[in-house]
């Protein structure tokens, strides 16, 4: 026997408790016989003024994480899912590497995140030189740079929103991301990548492709379309960019 609506796979998500993109958007893309089940990683909703304050961030949700993991747990999830950004791109490559394999190992199941799921789309479509949207400070912007450039990737214009805190990042409107997205579209850029996965931008993502001619990858996208993929379901979706509807 299997679960009654997760037949295909149970996919444990954890967020931080201030995020509310995250769960609609993977909703959304929810195929049958996929649940998604959200574990809240309890931060406060601190002022992001400066990079003391995202430091300071990044160390609340890595001390809270674990918590929210293990609740999760108890639902026994085929897949850890993580909905956070920034932590999974800090500190360069090989901290990535560790964060996924220190969860594996806690769980012992596959984990699929942000750093790693945009990795592999920007190799599926062959893209070396970036444009990055960010809604983090300055640090949250030289470790997205440091991650891409460790990878093998040039970053040739980033975009950092600065929002004033992490519940704002959800307020930045969709025509605000449309100039970000123009903005960073430099000569040269192969593809654009958004990460922070509060930004709700993966609608936006979809319908910026037909305007450019260019992989424009928002990174909720990128994330569910890694942990379907690599849970062996093949399904395609229309409305969420190329990524989805045909790889």
């Amino acid at each position: 026997m299997t679960d009654s609506l997760g037949w295909r796979a149970k996919f444990g998500v954890l967020v931080p408790s201030t995020n509310t993109s995250v769960q609609p958007e993977f909703d959304s893309m929810r195929v049958p016989g996929v649940t998604n089940h959200i574990s809240r990683i309890a931060i406060p909703n601190i002022a992001l003024n400066n990079d003391d304050d995202f430091n300071r961030l990044i160390e609340l949700i890595q001390a809270a994480q674990i918590q929210a993991v293990d609740s999760v747990m108890s639902c026994e999830p085929d897949r850890i899912v993580l909905g956070i950004s920034a932590e999974t791109f800090w500190d360069g490559y090989k901290a990535s590497l560790a964060l996924k394999e220190s969860l594996e190992k806690h769980t012992g199941l596959p984990v699929s995140m942000g750093s790693d799921a945009c990795r592999r789309a920007l190799d599926l479509f062959g893209a070396k030189k970036l444009g990055v949207i960010t809604p983090y400070q300055p640090v949250g912007d030289r470790n997205v740079v440091r991650f891409f450039e460790e990878c093998g990737y040039s970053v040739v214009k980033i975009v950092g929103l600065k929002c004033e805190s992490p519940v704002k990042i959800a307020h930045v409107s969709e025509a605000r991301l449309k100039d970000a997205i123009l903005e960073v579209n430099q000569p040269g850029v192969d593809a654009i990548i958004q990460v922070g996965t509060n930004l709700a931008m993966a609608r936006l993502a979809g319908i910026a492709e037909s305007w450019l001619g260019k992989p424009v990858i928002a990174i909720n996208t990128a994330i569910y379309w890694e942990a379907l993929r690599s849970s062996g379901i093949p399904d395609r979706l229309e409305g969420w960019g190329s990524l989805l509807a045909r790889h």
